[in-house]
């Protein structure tokens, strides 16, 4: 790209009054903007857009297949977690930057091309982080009545794509098993032992929270393959689950090495957290009592096999001795995530992931990754800073060195191509209108806001806001 000078300053809509860039990272002075898109708009894609728009003279293009921002902190974090869905805050400041062009509810490889993206831009940087769930692999696995985890988060996020009956067959049981010792297996654990009335203020979809308000879990099993010094969920996850108001903690005592672990855990090791959460030898033939619900932390146990001939009836799991069958109506899979193959990209099926080079895709100049679709389904929110960092470092070497391709089509030419190709798209302007609308339902029901739950309701909301396609 030739010289240009950086564009104008302004403040943007939301009342931030943004100044000049600060150029942290080394270019040369007289280097023209580039021109960049981003698709995806989780905190990877948006942590690699706040790098640009900070640290260069960068103009970004954020794309999303979904009429709405925000990826993970609108669709994955919990309802009940409110502290964390706060860097949603932070991000949105640069969705009306004033050298941001938001093109929401355009999906790459059906309106447009990889090939048309790169054309009209210098660099493509993709997000699009890993929405698959993984298999655990055992027979019984796709019974009725067993669910992925993935589908429960997109249910109760209000994810326009998630199934509505997503919930049904879980909370229609007495007993769930949940596979998996990650915070997505806790954080499922205990939204379906919470009560509903505590997440009555929370963003929670309005369908999820009446079918919560109505369903019959009394008791959850986590099965845990390995031991307590090894769970794969972070410690406040657990502290969490103990403070739960009505809400029983209990480690099944099954297995010797599981209270020697626990007794023996340093006050600093995973372990030591649940010192003070009562064990029991549990006795799975009873049925889950009246009163109380329970969360039951199952450790050193694997599942075999999911029992019934045409729905889930038990759960055949590992034990020190003998095989034990758990009875159980549902069985929840939260084995973790799996990037799917982007249209257009080169993938590794092995991995997950698009393969790169410090986050230069193989083979295709001008073309990055950042995120799960990077480096695995691995790491918090936070973790994406960093990833993010890496990628767009090398994209800026790459753009010093002349490795980058020129883009045949202007920034006018792409705004034209997305207006023929996509039906419908969602600007700025009518993002802040869906966030309005849904604030101001949240506001008449006493929650922080009433997510729209369909992508007809989305679309609706944004005209209420809608500028030329322009912003």
């Amino acid at each position: 790209p030739g010289a240009a000078q950086p564009a104008p300053a302004g403040p943007s809509p939301n009342f931030h009054h943004w100044g000049a860039p600060r150029f942290d990272r080394v270019l040369p002075s007289d280097f023209g903007p580039l021109r960049v898109a981003v698709v995806g708009t989780g905190p990877a894609g948006m942590y690699a857009a706040e790098d640009l728009l900070l640290h260069t003279n960068a103009e970004v293009t954020l794309i999303d297949r979904l009429p709405v921002a925000g990826g993970l902190v609108r669709h994955g974090v919990a309802p009940d977690h409110p502290s964390t869905k706060k860097i949603g805050e932070s991000f949105a400041r640069f969705h009306d930057h004033p050298r941001t062009r938001m093109r929401l509810g355009v999906e790459i490889g059906e309106d447009l091309s990889v090939e048309e993206v790169a054309a009209h831009h210098d660099a493509v940087v993709y997000a699009v982080g890993a929405s698959d769930a993984r298999s655990i692999g055992i027979p019984g696995e796709q019974l009725a009545g067993s669910v992925a985890a993935t589908s429960l988060v997109s249910w109760y996020n209000a994810h326009p794509d998630a199934d509505p009956d997503a919930g049904a067959a879980v909370l229609a049981a007495e007993r769930v098993v949940v596979v998996g010792n990650g915070n997505v297996a806790l954080d499922v654990a205990r939204l379906l032992v919470a009560d509903p009335d505590a997440l009555a203020a929370t963003d929670i979809a309005g369908p999820a929270l009446e079918a919560l308000r109505n369903g019959r879990v009394r008791e959850v099993v986590l099965l845990g393959r390995r031991g307590p010094e090894h769970a794969a969920y972070t410690a406040s996850e657990l502290l969490a689950l103990r403070h739960l108001p009505n809400v029983d903690l209990v480690v099944d005592d099954h297995d010797a090495r599981i209270g020697a672990t626990i007794d023996g855990a340093a006050p600093s090791e995973r372990a030591a957290v649940l010192a003070e959460v009562a064990r029991e030898r549990v006795d799975w033939s009873r049925a889950p009592g009246e009163g109380r619900r329970r969360i039951v932390l199952r450790f050193h146990s694997a599942p075999v096999a999911a029992l019934g001939e045409d729905a889930v009836r038990a759960v055949r799991t590992t034990g020190p001795g003998a095989e034990v069958d758990v009875p159980a109506r549902a069985l929840v899979r939260a084995v973790g995530y799996r990037g799917t193959p982007p249209a257009g990209l080169p993938f590794d099926e092995d991995s997950g992931t698009v393969p790169h080079e410090a986050g230069r895709v193989a083979d295709r100049p001008g073309t990055y990754v950042v995120g799960w679709i990077k480096r695995g389904p691995s790491g918090g929110i936070g973790a994406n800073r960093v990833c993010a960092a890496e990628t767009i470092g090398t994209l800026l070497a790459d753009a010093v060195a002349g490795r980058l391709p020129e883009p045949r089509g202007s920034a006018r030419a792409f705004a034209r191509l997305v207006r023929r190709r996509a039906r419908r798209t969602v600007n700025a302007r009518g993002l802040a209108a869906i966030h309005r609308v849904e604030l101001a339902a949240g506001a008449r029901e006493g929650r922080s806001r009433v997510k729209l739950t369909t992508a007809e309701a989305l679309f609706a909301a944004s005209r209420r806001g809608r500028l030329p396609l322009g912003r």
